[in-house]
């Protein structure tokens, strides 16, 4: 064999090697670029931690707004609360009751009628001729012709309530102007009247007497107001 043949064959076997140990680089390289863009891709899939965690911020701003909506809701609930108290005692029940006021002469019709039985009485009828009720009060103070005070009542004849006379209802008191058996004293004949209701100062009825009059000694008594006619003339 010659020279010349033996170098072509050595180099061409280092070229086979060179070629080779290029490959393997490479495909090393390649395993090392695989393996890197594994771990790339591995990392980009991890979870996203932003989507669930929240900042220190985010939870401040969670509490704020978590204390705001409960005091709303605390405060509406308060206030609902009062305001079903306010609207139920106030308006209904109240308003809607009734009311009655003292009679008065401006409301009222008063009448001074003599009677016969029993003896020597006066019987005073009052009529409500108002739009409400009112009450007649204890008894009526009245004042004969020019007698300087008014004369007591029969306290056996106080009724257990107050007489309340709806609009044209009465209310009843009797007088006994002298004693029946003539042992009172200081007669006199008075042929004027005055009447104050509900036993107090103030507007003054003056329903007329017969016109002789009547005779009035200091036995005079009155009794306190009835709900009916039949109870006042008992005294």
């Amino acid at each position: 064999m010659s020279a010349r043949t033996t170098r072509n064959r050595m180099l061409a076997a280092a070229a086979i090697t060179f070629a080779t140990l290029t490959l393997a680089a490479c495909n090393d390289g390649g395993g090392v670029r695989e393996e890197g863009a594994s771990k790339v891709t591995a990392s980009t899939e991890s979870p996203n931690t932003s989507a669930t965690t929240s900042s220190p911020s985010d939870k401040t701003n969670e509490g704020t707004s978590t204390g705001a909506g409960q005091a709303a809701n605390d405060t509406t609930g308060t206030t609902g609360t009062t305001g079903s108290t306010n609207s139920t005692g106030s308006t209904g029940s109240n308003d809607s009751a009734p009311t009655s006021t003292r009679c008065s002469s401006t409301t009222t019709r008063t009448t001074a009628t003599e009677v016969s039985r029993p003896l020597n009485h006066v019987l005073l009828t009052v009529t409500n001729t108002g739009a409400g009720n009112c009450n007649l009060i204890g008894y009526p103070a009245v004042r004969f012709g020019e007698a300087q005070s008014v004369p007591p009542a029969f306290e056996d004849s106080k009724p257990q309530a107050v007489v309340t006379l709806a609009p044209g209802e009465s209310g009843y008191a009797s007088v006994l102007l002298s004693a029946a058996d003539g042992s009172g004293s200081n007669g006199y004949t008075a042929k004027s009247l005055e009447v104050l209701l509900n036993n107090s100062t103030g507007d003054a009825a003056h329903p007329s007497l017969p016109a002789k009059g009547v005779y009035v000694d200091d036995s005079i008594s009155v009794s306190y107001w009835q709900s009916t006619m039949a109870d006042a003339l008992t005294w």
